[in-house]
């Protein structure tokens, strides 16, 4: 069970990194326009919001990868830390932005911390 949480936090955690990317260096270009539904004026006007909710993403990939590979039992710790932060963003999100999130992020990190919490 183990490994199937190190395998579901590190897919949460690439999932991250593509929230970076798409947010922060994507956001004006097909891949954003895409996502966001906003038409390019909207998505110049909007871009540093995303981009600051990109790093925001990074931070928490970051987290989740410092998790993997810290000993016990303070990896145990940052990945419930992290995975629960994802969680809430994730509920924040698709409360207030778009339902889209809760499975896009939500759902995830909740099966990730689901794993990590039956792995211990």
């Amino acid at each position: 069970m183990a490994t199937i949480a190190d395998v579901l936090v590190g897919l949460v955690a690439v999932l991250h990194v593509y929230f970076l990317v798409l947010e922060m260096f994507l956001w004006e270009k097909r891949p954003g326009l895409e996502l966001s539904g906003f038409d390019p004026a909207l998505a110049r006007a909007t871009a540093p919001l995303a981009a600051n909710q990109g790093l925001y993403n990074g931070f928490l990939a970051a987290g989740l990868i410092w998790g993997l590979i810290a000993s016990a039992p303070i990896g145990f710790q940052v990945q419930v830390f992290f995975l629960a932060c994802v969680l809430v963003a994730g509920l924040y999100g698709g409360a207030t932005a778009n339902r889209r999130i809760l499975i896009a992020q939500a759902l995830p990190g909740a099966l990730a911390l689901a794993a990590v919490l039956v792995a211990r």
